[in-house]
Order: C-alpha cells, then sequence, then structure tokens
C-alpha cells in the first residue's frame, strides 16, 4: 500500500519540447562552421545530434554550448529530475577507458573534503550506440563562464588581487582534493579548466526560450547537422570554482615520465624529463597566475631565431627567473643533455634572457605587497617538485589568508 501511495505522489516527468523546424538562419555552404574545419568532423567521428533529441530516454537537447577536438557539449533536460544537464557527447575516439574511469573515481571520493564540490564530476555516463563505432557520453552539471572568459569580459584582461585570492582559494581545495583523496594529477592547469558553477537558473531558462523563439543558425554537411553555439547570458550571482576537463589527467600512484602539460606551462620536470607527479599541477598554478593577474604568459619558449616554442628557450626563461638548476634535478633528467653540460654549465645554443626576472614581469604591486605576492608564487615556482609547498599548505599561506598584507 506505502508503494503505491508513493507513486501517486511521485512527480510526472517533464514533458517533451517541440522545438521549431523553420524560422532559423541557414549558414551558407561558403562559410566553414564550428566544428566542420576539425578533421574529425570530416572523417565522420562526431554524433549527428539534433536540438530536440533524446538520449537514454531522459535527457533532451536543448542547444549547443560549444565544441572541440574530442566533443560537441550541449545544454539538455533531464526529463526525470526536472533539472537541466550538460551532455558531453564524445567523437568516436574521443574518450578512453582511462577518462573514463577517472570520473568515476571523482565522484566516489570523500564528500566531506572541501574541495569535493570545487571538481566537476559526472552525474552520469552512458554510450550512444551507432553504426560505425559508438559514442560516449558524459552528462555534467551546467557551468557558466570559464576564468578565460571572465579575463575576456573585463576590459583591463586581469582579475583584481581580491578576485585572484578568491578564485586561487578555491582552485587550490580542487587540487588538494584531487591529489591528496583522488591520487589523480590534472595536468592541464589553465584559466580555460576552471569554471564558474550556475546559481542562477534563470539564465538557464532564457536560454531555452532563445532556442525557441530564435533558433539557432545551422547549416547540414553530408547528412549531417552543425549548429551555432548559444551562449549563457549574464548571471545575478555566482557560484564555487569548479575544475574540469579531466582527458589529460592521470593517476599519481605511480611516478609519471610521458610529455606532459601545454607548453607555456610545462614544469622543468617534464622538460628535462624525470620523473613527476602532483608537483607539476602545483607549478602549472604558478604559472597560470600570470595569465589571471599580469594579461600575459610567465613563460613564453619562443625561440628567437625558429619563431616557435621549444624547450631550450622555455629553459632559458626559467633560468632567468630562478637561476640555474639544482645539480640533482639534472642528474634525474633523461634530456639533461641537450641543455646542460655535466657540470651543469646551460651549453644550450640559446642565450639567458638578460633582466629577465620575477620581480621585472610583475607590473601591478609595489612594496610589501608585491614581495608577500612573490613570495606566495616562489612557494610553487622551484625548479625541484619535491621542494614545491603542497596544494594544502599554499592554502594556509600568509598571502592567501590575508586580505590586507
Amino acid at each position: 500500500m506505502f508503494k503505491i501511495i508513493k507513486s501517486l505522489f511521485r512527480r510526472q516527468p517533464w514533458p517533451h519540447l517541440k522545438f521549431p523546424t523553420s524560422g532559423f538562419e541557414v549558414v551558407s555552404d561558403a562559410v566553414v562552421h564550428e566544428e566542420e574545419r576539425l578533421e574529425e568532423f570530416n572523417r565522420g567521428f562526431y554524433y549527428p545530434v539534433n536540438i530536440g533529441d533524446v538520449f537514454a530516454s531522459k535527457y533532451q537537447v536543448v542547444g549547443k554550448l560549444g565544441f572541440g577536438a574530442t566533443a560537441t557539449v550541449w545544454l539538455a533536460r533531464d526529463l526525470q529530475r526536472h533539472a537541466y544537464t550538460t551532455l558531453k557527447i564524445f567523437t568516436r575516439e574521443g574518450m578512453d577507458e582511462e577518462e573514463y574511469d577517472l570520473y568515476k573515481i571523482l565522484s566516489n571520493g570523500n564528500t566531506s573534503h572541501p574541495g569535493y564540490n570545487h571538481v566537476r564530476k559526472a552525474l552520469d555516463m552512458f554510450i550512444i550506440p551507432r553504426q560505425g563505432g559508438d559514442h560516449r557520453c558524459l552528462v555534467q552539471n551546467p557551468m557558466w563562464d570559464s576564468f578565460k572568459d571572465l579575463l575576456n569580459r573585463n576590459p583591463s584582461h586581469r582579475f583584481t588581487e581580491e578576485l585572484l585570492r578568491a578564485g586561487l582559494s578555491q582552485v587550490l581545495l580542487a587540487l588538494d582534493y584531487l591529489h591528496s583523496e583522488c591520487n589523480i594529477i590534472h595536468t592541464d592547469i589553465k584559466a580555460d579548466n576552471f569554471l564558474i558553477e550556475i546559481e542562477d537558473q534563470d539564465i538557464l531558462k532564457a536560454f531555452v526560450d532563445a532556442e525557441m523563439t530564435s533558433p539557432s543558425p545551422r547549416k547540414t554537411v553530408n547528412g549531417k547537422p552543425i549548429y551555432a553555439t548559444r551562449h549563457f547570458g549574464l548571471p545575478k550571482e555566482y557560484g564555487r570554482v569548479v575544475l574540469g576537463d579531466f582527458g589529460s589527467a592521470v593517476r599519481s600512484i605511480k611516478p609519471q615520465i610521458h610529455d606532459a602539460q601545454p607548453d607555456v606551462y610545462r614544469c622543468p620536470e617534464v622538460m628535462l624529463r624525470t620523473e613527476w607527479g602532483c608537483p607539476a599541477d602545483i607549478w602549472n598554478v604558478g604559472t597560470m597566475i600570470w595569465d589571471l593577474f599580469e594579461d600575459k604568459h610567465l613563460f613564453y619558449g619562443i625561440d628567437p631565431v625558429e619563431k616557435r616554442y621549444l624547450t631550450r628557450a622555455h629553459l632559458a626563461e626559467v633560468i632567468a627567473m630562478l637561476g640555474p638548476p639544482p645539480p640533482d634535478l639534472l642528474k634525474r633528467g633523461s634530456r639533461t643533455k641537450d641543455f646542460f653540460d655535466d657540470e651543469g654549465k646551460w651549453i644550450a645554443n640559446m642565450p639567458i634572457p638578460e633582466g629577465l626576472t620575477l620581480e621585472s614581469s610583475e607590473e601591478n604591486l609595489v612594496g610589501k605587497e608585491k614581495e608577500a605576492f612573490l613570495e606566495f608564487v616562489r612557494c610553487m615556482l622551484r625548479w625541484k617538485p619535491e621542494d614545491r609547498m603542497t596544494a594544502k599548505e599554499l592554502l594556509n599561506h600568509p598571502w592567501l589568508r590575508l586580505r590586507d598584507v
């Protein structure tokens, strides 16, 4: 009897929405549109999503949020939970079993850890069958802009010191959860991958209303639809900072040795090809701060002769800012002989930049404020990974904890 009564009060699923099939702009065939410019699309690797499609009998696609080389991302209505979600629908080869398993680890971690809610987890994962190759789908909570988007919205293209402190506090909580609870190294710490959680549900409803009244521009290529990305409006309130995109993440339960990290964020142990672990993420944070606070990279690594990124140019900049590397670090690296002789002398065909220092590169603070800030940064930018502070230690650093230095 109790089950019968309970079922009477169970909410009925949201009804399916019927989206317009006309009244939209048709993108010209002469225009290479969104994922059409990527090789994976031309090879037929993307799943042909249509607005209005329903997946796993409960997720109805509302509109396109973005695309990349490995997936398209869509806002969807969870018809059963009466909630909005995002669907990240991967290309045929876009999500391997290791990444799939990482999301299970993230979701099953210690929920009482203060960093648990600062890591973007999976609400659901399922497979979309398709002739020629299946597609994995990752279901997550919708997110607003990234740190990079915030920089682009700001005319000064930089965070204030107050915003930097608040943001980094949440960044480090996320990393402490990853490193200490999940044994995961992210390896791709950059402004694009820190997202703002959506607290204001009105912007989700406004997104749906916009698609109903002003359907997204689109085109069809070889029978496959390509929609224009639609963006969220400005929220009335902002949520937590959340770390996402674990496509390059690895476990820290064993030392890593492979090449990793985007070029300008690569840590010394990766460049020298020594074993590396969680401190690689900490180096990334130290370099990302320049993107957020200085409106420039800390390191560029551009070879003046070849006009492209080269490891020797990057290492030369690090030497200019931090001084020569410790001999015991050099002994560990399988690429050390490409750059240093047996006595640790720099032998690469690249001059060490003159006048390039952390002090000169930091241009927004003066006096004690600058001194305290650079002391915080130096806790992350150390040659030897074991000398860097952990995320948990950095959370207690005086510069991060104090409003007034």
